[in-house]
């Protein structure tokens, strides 16, 4: 079936091509009304399809709203080509609300999911990693806590041909010693005491799938020569049992950690890390990866603003986001951007709204860039879409932020350290002006009571006077 896009302008558009279109594309120009109307009338028809909406690039809110809305991609003004979405429709996307007789359904791979990878680091990876996906290899994630290991392991497994199968995940480090080995190869009844029923382990749990070992170099050393040899064999027997298993399973590793320097400290096998790295993919950090935190920050205030909601952020907010080093990488933002939408009165982020865990003058290269490039000429190249699997990437929300607002960015060549300090004092104290004890005041600002107890001590010696009376 060939593509057949109704472009809608106004609801008379839909009425006319509404019969023949399998896919519906509006443009949306000061409110997502006309998206609302177009989903109504759908419904009213009996009728789902996949839309895409065209904003504006300076209309960051509209974007915002188009996705909670529903829409299915939402795409700068000049990114549109049919052409492109020509594969997508491939099958029929009309679906009748009317009955129709039972019949078998073939199992469908999922969609992939959508992820985030607007810088040129990161496509260069999701590329390498569609190709990857498509061997039956092991593979080794290597990064830091909070880069995103995870969602890369599952944009492996949903790109893969077993993408119709289980995606099963371990945390190595979050199981006990004892427990570990049962977790993953599972037992025969009456294996041990208490051991009333058999229980498959995570390789039977991920047969045609993908098992994923995160942490993998806080696997105990003995349970490593065993992963070793069901990795070899592809068969594994239960405790208690008397028979192999074959396995049908793809492993995705992940650590942290230098797997070399585990080595040579004996924490590690070797053989094991040969086994498991036959393809490596290093996750870069956050600060590797400037191009995705504007993205990433638009994907999380839309992931977590109550319905009907729209956040935006100042150009001076998106200044201090771009300069920060991100030592918690992508888990730190969202940390971040949670707390600045608690405080935040009116949806409009400003620096005063950014608390960091840390509060460390942007890294001295970062600085350079932003004193020597307007913050614009950063966000404002547009994102190619070759090499990137289709789906996975809905728009590069960092071409929408409003050029206006832009222009007025600074250069944080100064006072960052300062402004950031003095913000999070302000914080400090109306969240305590509001709650009256610490404990609440910390809950209130997104952070442990310890952490709130260590900036109260730490502005004692700079501060003491506001100190003093923050305290009081």
């Amino acid at each position: 079936m060939g593509l057949n896009a109704c472009v809608v302008s106004t609801l008379d558009d839909l009425e006319d091509q509404l019969p023949n279109a399998n896919l519906v594309v509006i443009r949306l120009a000061g409110s997502v009304d006309l998206l609302c109307e177009v989903q109504s009338l759908m419904k009213n028809r009996g009728l789902d399809l996949p839309v895409i909406c065209r904003v504006e690039r300076k209309s960051l809110e509209i974007v915002v709203a188009a996705m909670q809305q529903g829409a299915r991609y939402v795409l700068d003004v000049d990114e549109w080509s049919a052409t492109q979405w020509h594969s997508a429709m491939k099958k029929p996307a009309v679906k009748s609300l009317q009955p129709t007789p039972p019949s078998p359904v073939p199992q469908r791979a999922p969609s992939p999911r959508s992820v985030v990878y607007v810088d040129q680091a990161s496509r260069n990876l999701l590329a390498l990693a569609q190709k990857v996906a498509q061997a039956n290899v092991t593979v080794l994630l290597e990064g830091p806590t909070g880069s995103g290991k995870e969602v890369l392991a599952r944009v492996l497994h949903e790109s893969s041909p077993c993408a119709t199968g289980p995606f099963v995940g371990l945390n190595c480090a979050a199981m006990p010693e004892l427990m570990i080995e049962d977790m993953l190869f599972g037992h025969e009844k009456g294996a041990f005491t208490g051991a009333l029923k058999e229980h498959k382990g995570l390789f039977e749990q991920a047969q045609g799938g993908t098992l994923f070992l995160d942490e993998i170099t806080e696997m105990p050393i003995h349970l490593q020569a065993k992963l070793l040899r069901v990795l070899q064999e592809r068969s594994l027997m239960r405790l208690g049992g008397e028979r192999l298993i074959a396995l049908d399973v793809r492993v995705i590793a992940a650590t942290n950690k230098n797997l070399r320097e585990a080595i040579a400290q004996r924490e590690f096998r070797e053989d094991l890390y040969f086994r498991l790295s036959t393809f490596k993919l290093r996750v870069p950090t956050l600060q590797e990866r400037p191009g995705d935190i504007l993205p990433l920050v638009a994907r999380l205030l839309a992931r977590h603003a109550s319905e009907g909601q729209a956040y935006r952020v100042s150009a001076q907010a998106q200044g201090l986001l771009l300069a920060y080093p991100w030592p918690g990488n992508v888990r730190e933002l969202e940390n971040v951007m949670l707390r600045a939408m608690v405080l935040c009165p009116d949806h409009m982020i400003t620096p005063e709204h950014l608390m960091f865990d840390d509060a460390p003058t942007a890294a001295p290269v970062v600085r350079s860039q932003l004193a020597q490039a307007p913050v614009a000429d950063r966000l404002n190249t547009p994102m190619s879409r070759v090499n990137v699997p289709q789906d996975f990437v809905e728009v590069d929300l960092s071409t929408l932020i409003p050029t206006s607002e832009q222009a007025q960015a600074p250069t944080l060549e100064r006072g960052l350290h300062a402004g950031v300090k003095n913000s999070e004092q302000r914080l400090i104290q109306a969240a305590l002006e509001a709650t009256g004890t610490r404990n609440d005041a910390a809950r209130k600002l997104g952070i442990s009571p310890r952490t709130l107890r260590y900036k109260l001590a730490k502005l004692k010696g700079s501060a003491p006077e506001l100190a003093t009376s923050l305290e009081g």
